[in-house]
């Protein structure tokens, strides 16, 4: 890993690229995102202050377990002054994603337990799978493919 000089206050996308491991594609995506943000030299190229390496650390580990990019940004948008995400932060917000992980690996739990339902019945009918109408919901009242109306449930966890 590249060494960066303690006197270096500023890194160019490279050098951040090259520290944090993240392409310098997903930079620009990050900053695009609100993310990560970035000065111009004269010269129009950008520049990233030292503390965006702590940033893109913080993305890229919430992004390994799930969290959605625009859950990050809000939890980085909370921070005060655009301050680097520290111990307690990451604590206080892994905390507050307990929840939603919880409730994701019960998704995938069920997916993983019907799949080979889903599979045998060869059909995927909304009247009788299993994945697509837990509990049947809706096989008293109509049979056949249908588009299931969005539980208020999920609807929450995706804003």
């Amino acid at each position: 890993m590249p060494q960066i000089p303690q006197t270096l206050h500023e890194l160019s996308v490279g050098q951040l690229s090259a520290r944090s491991g993240a392409a310098v594609s997903a930079l620009h995506f990050y900053e695009s995102k609100g993310l990560i943000t970035s000065s111009r030299t004269s010269g129009n190229q950008r520049r990233y202050s030292r503390d965006a390496l702590r940033r893109v650390a913080f993305v890229r580990a919430a992004q390994r377990v799930g969290i959605p990019l625009a859950t990050i940004r809000n939890a980085l948008a909370e921070l005060p002054d655009e301050r680097t995400p520290n111990r307690e932060d990451w604590a206080r917000l892994s905390a507050a994603w307990r929840k939603e992980l919880d409730d994701r690996i019960g998704q995938l739990r069920r997916l993983r337990d019907h799949l080979t339902d889903c599979i045998g019945c060869g059909c995927l009918s909304l009247e009788t799978c299993v994945l697509s109408n837990p509990g049947d919901i809706t096989g008293e009242k109509i049979t056949g493919s249908r588009l299931m109306p969005e539980s208020k449930q999920s609807a929450e966890h995706r804003s």
